[in-house]
């Protein structure tokens, strides 16, 4: 029996080859009666393989030649029934294209740095450099130096990504969006407890985050100040501005960029808030507005509003004035509501005209949004809004940027309807919940004081009670061998001398990562023990053994090169122990 099998490969002009099968020699009578049934099986597993050898075929042309192909492989295969179609990979394509992924010539080269590259690269290769690169970077959710909302769930995130080329400023465009927009004004407007009715509109604006909401509402106080000044024929010239020492560098870019005087009340060591009583102090008659924060970044405590309302409120009529206060409630105009409703610190007292807070923090949204709401449309002078109308329609705006996404605003949206007051709630109590548990973890060791307060934002402050074998700066930078970032910092003026440790808890930190830092901690203070006695122990060595007596009985000095030297040696001893020949 013959098989013809066509070579059929670009450029290939043989002939069809010929295979002879040889059945075995017949015994007796039975060839005849199996010839048929052998034949067929033959002709089964011929036709099967050349199935094959066209799907093959199939998948390494490309399209135009796999349509040109099949009705001729078909055609071939039917009236043989034994046709099997050999393909030849063509020799003619780019070394770029079929070269390994880490060996094509884009990650050979240098990387640009300075200059655009003259040539294209394909976006595989742009890709697949810039996401290595970018596996250098921490991991998001285990930065705990970080406020910032670092997870949202699956449904805000396909907002978010359908949204991403949306302008926001593009509001006749984009209608709905700007309603979005007025109804996340509106309900925080709400939360904030401000003076409107249920059919009124609230006085705000959404912005990039609460650096650019403290910079409008600066603004906003320091024009209506220089206005009354103008008024009663006065100098305005010299306007200031009170706030604690413990404030965001945010204030201080605002006094500088706006020519306001920065008044801070200066911390001291167990108190690391501003002092409502020194505050109204230093208040006079060119103070535009006080400045409180609700969750101080050094320790998330809430300062007292409240005190400081009534404070300023008595100064305010024994000279005449009327300062106002600002609440920075970056992080904890989220938190406050839901976890210390009775506590009183926004619109409910009379003297504060604004508040800030920050979206992507607890408001749960990713980097990129924060919202200042106004007491009402008295405490936002007109003259600050510019109208425009080149965009289509007249669009009244009040920001110190223009263009900006929209992704941020909707997921904001999304995350208050979503979530509603009892889901903040269930989520802040959580947050609550968590910094309590590592709180206790961390006291457990004996090794720290604890700095920051139970009521306030969710994190946890601690220092060392002793530093002189290592720094909080050590155990920062030994937490990172576990994937952890913790900031070390040292306080503002008048605390400097106190160095601390912070970590942020946020709805993604979840219990087991408390338990598990807390651990961490404990493992890195005995290993920085270990050293620092070790350490100490051989310094003292070297040291006593620098002094050495030659024959004649002279005492003779090592220099310190020779010392250091000898400590070195040392440590290299003691790793060398260590090792277990394991990588």
């Amino acid at each position: 029996m013959v098989v013809s099998v066509a070579a059929t490969g670009p450029g290939t002009g043989a002939e069809p080859w010929q295979f002879r099968f040889s059945p075995p020699r017949p015994r007796g009578g039975r060839w005849l009666a199996r010839r048929h049934t052998t034949a067929s099986i033959i002709d089964s597993t011929v036709k099967a393989r050349c199935v094959k050898a066209a799907i093959i075929t199939a998948t390494q042309t490309t399209t135009t030649e796999r349509r040109e192909r099949i009705p001729e492989q078909c055609s071939r295969a039917q009236p043989q029934r034994a046709a099997m179609v050999l393909s030849h990979a063509s020799s003619s394509r780019d070394d770029d294209t079929v070269a390994c992924t880490f060996a094509s010539r884009y990650v050979r080269e240098r990387l640009p740095r300075y200059r655009m590259p003259e040539r294209s690269i394909p976006r595989e290769a742009a890709y697949q450099i810039i996401n290595d690169e970018l596996m250098l970077d921490g991991n998001p959710r285990l930065n705990l130096a970080s406020f910032v909302t670092t997870w949202m769930e699956p449904e805000c995130d396909k907002l978010f990504m359908d949204s991403l080329n949306k302008n926001y400023v593009d509001m006749d465009e984009y209608p709905v969006t700007t309603e979005l927009q007025n109804r996340c004004v509106n309900m925080i407007a709400h939360l904030f407890n401000a003076p409107i009715k249920e059919d009124e509109t609230a006085v705000g604006v959404g912005t990039v985050g609460s650096s650019e909401a403290i910079m409008l509402a600066g603004l906003a106080f320091k024009r209506k100040w220089q206005n009354k000044r103008k008024e009663q024929g006065k100098p305005c010239d010299k306007p200031n501005i009170v706030t604690g020492a413990n404030v965001q560098v945010c204030w201080e870019k605002f006094a500088r960029y706006f020519e306001v005087e920065l008044k801070e009340v200066k911390l001291s060591e167990g108190y690391y808030v501003m002092d409502p009583v020194k505050a109204v102090e230093m208040v006079d008659e060119n103070t535009i507005c006080v400045a409180a924060i609700l969750g101080s970044t050094l320790t998330g405590e809430f300062e007292d509003v409240k005190l400081l309302n009534d404070l300023l409120t008595k100064k305010n009529k024994e000279t005449g004035w009327d300062v106002p206060i600002h609440v920075d409630a970056a992080s904890g105009g989220f938190i406050a509501p839901f976890l210390y409703p009775e506590l009183e610190w926004d619109f409910r007292l009379p003297l504060v005209k604004s508040i800030n807070v920050s979206g992507h923090k607890y408001g749960l949204v990713y980097a990129g949004v924060g919202w200042v709401i106004w007491r009402s449309k008295e405490d936002l002078p007109e003259e600050l809004i510019f109208h425009i109308n080149y965009l289509g329609t007249d669009q009244p705006t009040f920001t110190l940027n223009f263009s900006k996404g929209s992704s941020q605003i909707i997921a904001q949206y999304y995350q208050l309807i979503r979530l509603g007051f009892e889901g903040y709630k269930n989520i802040m109590e959580n947050c609550q919940e968590n910094a309590a548990i590592l709180r206790e973890g961390i006291a457990a060791t004996g090794r720290f004081d604890i700095l920051s307060k139970d009521t306030g934002v969710p994190l946890v402050a601690f220092s060392l009670k002793d530093s002189s074998r290592f720094s909080v700066f050590d155990i920062s930078e030994n937490l990172r061998r576990f994937s952890w970032i913790v900031p070390a910092y040292t306080m503002p003026a008048d605390a400097e001398h106190v160095a601390v440790l912070r970590v942020v808890i946020r709805e993604d930190f979840s219990r087991s990562f408390s338990e598990r830092l807390a651990s961490d901690i404990q493992k890195i203070l005995h290993e920085l023990d270990a050293r620092a006695t070790h350490a100490v122990t051989w310094v003292s060595t070297a040291t006593a053994a620098a002094a050495q007596s030659d024959d004649d009985g002279v005492v003779a000095k090592k220099s310190a090169l020779e010392i250091e030297g000898e400590v070195a040696a040392r440590w290299r001893n003691a790793v060398n122990k260590k090792k277990t020949g394991v990588c």
